[in-house]
């Protein structure tokens, strides 16, 4: 009997591994802004997606979004990865916009990997 509960429990948690890396709809994608209401016409509907766009917007849109906090909410709201929220939520601001991208690209590369390794 123990045997099979942890045999369950490995299986819930590769499934929540992958859950986490699946694409969204895209109205509950995230859309990328450099102020309130300017759009940048760059959206992402997963963490993959999340990234590979983090990496071509705007500086400004980093830094706007990282303030208020929306890269955090959408996250933890949408994706359901409260790990990866709080990670990027310990950022400690100061510095260039172009040195926030790279510490939350960095965090969002890790976390993608690990979910990755985890759900193998």
């Amino acid at each position: 009997m123990p045997k099979k509960n942890v045999l369950k429990k490995q299986v819930v948690a590769k499934l929540e591994n992958t859950k986490f890396l699946s694409a969204v709809p895209f109205e509950s994608g995230f859309r990328f802004f450099t102020a309130i209401g300017n759009y940048t016409e760059i959206a992402a509907i997963s963490l993959d997606e999340f990234t590979a766009k983090l990496h071509i917007v705007p500086a400004e849109s980093v830094q706007f979004h990282f303030e208020r906090g929306d890269f955090q909410k959408w996250i933890k709201g949408t994706i359901k990865d409260w790990k990866l929220a709080e990670r990027i939520n310990g950022i400690v601001q100061g510095g260039s916009p172009e040195k926030l991208r790279k510490e939350i690209l960095e965090i969002m590369q890790k976390r993608i990997t690990e979910l990755r390794r985890l759900s193998q």
